[in-house]
């Protein structure tokens, strides 16, 4: 009967089946995953009615105040529409203006002239009532303080006992267009008075 001899043990062999052991033994890596984002703290019902009901008293605001600005530009548009045109018409006031005033006093009696003269200021009077219809009304200075916002000068007179600066003169009339100056009046002021009124000519 043969005797089995144990074989020797070879180190390498046994390292080797060692390291197979531990890798095929050795646990996976767990996958990481991504950490999941909390999502955004929503407002509150309280804070989101107060949000919106800011937002809509914006908006009616500015509504309100589109409707106002369009109504006075609807308004200034009807008031002063016609000034363009009345600025010529006012040249046509002014020649019947001239035309009273270059008829001589001393024909006066003649009845023709005086049929004539009745003509020509009823003409002029029906002219300055359809100015009155659209707001159109003649600047009477005489005698009034010069202002350079409705005045020019156009000379000075000496005159001492009227304050300086005093309208002595209408050389051409002005006009308003209900609030605004439509046309500055040609005026002639006193000197030499009293210098009560400041007088700048070059308004």
């Amino acid at each position: 009967m043969k005797e089995h001899k144990a074989k020797a043990p070879n180190p390498a062999q046994e390292l080797s089946e060692a390291a197979s052991e531990v890798q095929g033994t050795a646990a996976a890596p767990e996958e990481t995953k991504p950490a999941e984002v909390a999502p955004e703290a929503k407002d509150s019902p309280e804070k989101e009615i107060e949000r919106l009901k800011d937002q809509l008293l914006r908006a009616l605001a500015e509504a309100e105040n589109t409707r106002r600005r369009l109504n006075k530009e609807l308004e200034d548009t009807r008031k002063y529409a016609v000034s363009n045109f009345a600025k010529e018409m006012l040249v046509v006031a002014d020649n019947f203006r001239r035309a009273l005033e270059a008829i001589p006093k001393d024909g006066a009696d003649n009845d023709t002239l005086k049929h004539l003269i009745a003509g020509v200021e009823a003409t002029e009077r029906q002219l300055l009532n359809s100015f009155a219809q659209f707001g159109i009304k003649k600047i009477d200075p005489l005698g009034q303080p010069f202002d350079p916002h409705f005045h020019r000068v156009m000379l000075e007179i000496e005159d001492p006992d009227r304050p300086a600066g005093t309208v002595v003169q209408v050389i051409q009339s002005g006009y308003m267009i209900h609030d605004r100056l439509l046309r500055e009046a040609q005026v002639a002021v006193s000197k030499g008075g009293p210098a009560v009124h400041k007088v700048d000519t070059e308004a």
